[in-house]
């Protein structure tokens, strides 16, 4: 695999390297030790999928809340979508950054978002499929998120939305000191100190 750090601190894009012969090609994608050899030591406990039927849906701003440490590695298996990442780690340096990239299941490639960053995704085609590796079980007391098109981010989005459920359209404004009240004094999100 190839790990290629993004703008957001501690979120990587993760490449495959395929073995290509006649039958087609075979590759890796998820190892821990190679993770791990990459300064990325996770050990994932729950995968879910999401199905999306159309073009143009929303998910997220979504992530868990401390004293969860929910790490994700997000992968389109059917079709494509843009995937935003939004740094809310008061103690990071890429704090209220986001950062875009295209996973594409043609092109096989991942995103590890860490704790404390936030998540989501537009569908680029109709019945888009996502799968998520994590490295805690789901929490809903836990579940919390921003919205998408909070203007505090100007995260822009290919696409008008076409579907976004009542929850996710809902998600707060960004709130500094609400967001402060989730990590001791200089930490990070992740647990370690920034």
């Amino acid at each position: 695999m190839i790990f290629e750090p993004t703008s957001i601190e501690g979120c990587w894009q993760v490449r495959i390297e395929p073995h290509v012969d006649e039958r087609g090609f075979f590759a890796r994608t998820w190892c821990r030790d190679e993770f791990a050899a990459a300064g990325i030591p996770l050990t994932m406990v729950q995968t879910s999928v999401s199905i999306n039927r159309l073009r143009g849906t929303l998910r997220g701003l979504h992530l868990a809340r401390p004293p969860a440490r929910e790490g994700k590695l997000v992968r389109c298996r059917r079709g494509r979508v843009h995937d935003v990442v939004l740094d809310l780690r008061p103690g990071s340096p890429t704090y209220l950054r986001h950062h875009a990239v295209v996973l594409d299941a043609g092109q096989h490639n991942a995103l590890y978002v860490p704790p404390g960053v936030a998540h989501g995704f537009q569908t680029l085609v109709d019945e888009a499929e996502v799968d998520y590796m994590m490295t805690e079980a789901y929490r809903p007391e836990l579940a919390d998120g921003v919205r998408h098109d909070d203007p505090a981010f100007g995260i822009r989005w290919p696409l008008p939305v076409v579907c976004i459920s009542e929850k996710d359209r809902l998600l707060p404004d960004f709130d500094a000191a609400r967001l402060a009240l989730w990590y001791p004094a200089g930490e990070n999100g992740d647990g370690h100190a920034a």
